[in-house]
């Protein structure tokens, strides 16, 4: 259960694009491009923000980690939803290729769903990276239009870095943030306390 008490300033900054959200779809339902451009971009801007402070303060914890997200996912939701609205042609031509990490994500949360009752919080270099180019790709499509060597690279990094957020599922017994990737996770010792603990149940 989430309450307002105790949060800090990194934490903020992830409500700030939880609620956005909801007022970036009124946004593109209204029609005005320009304008949820730039608040998509501020939204953008508030997720590096976050990060930075988070660790520039050391305030970083799984609370955290699981807001920024829940803000990740709605931002991007509402990114894809002006791109829906705003860039139809692009998006119904493309729309094949857009399905496969779509459905590998899909995939994704249902495992994680299934096995912590929650989504993932690992923030893996990969996700971090897919994140930015996403970001990168949307944000250039709205105000440029498209960049068909960015959107590939964004397609092929999302589906690999969707691959590694499963397996580390299938990794961890349970739910941890802060994950750098697969490699890393093979030596983490959250995952070895947890399997000692087992055996000696």
């Amino acid at each position: 259960m989430l309450t307002f008490k105790n949060y800090n300033i990194a934490d903020w900054f992830s409500f700030y694009r939880i609620f956005a959200a909801p007022f970036l779809i009124l946004i593109v339902w209204s029609g005005q491009r320009e304008l949820f451009s730039w608040l998509l971009l501020l939204s953008y801007s508030t997720d590096m923000i976050d990060g930075f402070l988070a660790r520039k303060l050391k305030i970083t914890s799984p609370r955290g980690s699981q807001l920024d997200s829940m803000g990740d996912q709605l931002t991007l939701i509402a990114g894809f939803i002006g791109l829906l609205r705003f860039e139809f042609e692009f998006i119904s031509e493309q729309y094949q290729w857009i399905l496969i990490p779509f459905t590998l994500y899909c995939i994704q949360m249902l495992i994680a769903f299934k096995k912590y009752r929650k989504a993932t919080a690992f923030h893996t270099y990969l996700a971090k990276l897919s994140a930015v180019i996403q970001a990168v790709f949307i944000l250039w499509l709205l105000f440029f239009g498209p960049v068909y060597w960015l959107f590939y690279t964004m397609i092929i990094i999302g589906i690999v870095e969707t691959i590694e957020e499963i397996l580390l599922i299938f990794l961890y017994p349970q739910w941890v943030a802060g994950v750098k990737g697969y490699i890393w996770a093979r030596n983490d010792k959250r995952r070895e306390r947890k399997q000692q603990e087992e055996e000696q149940t």
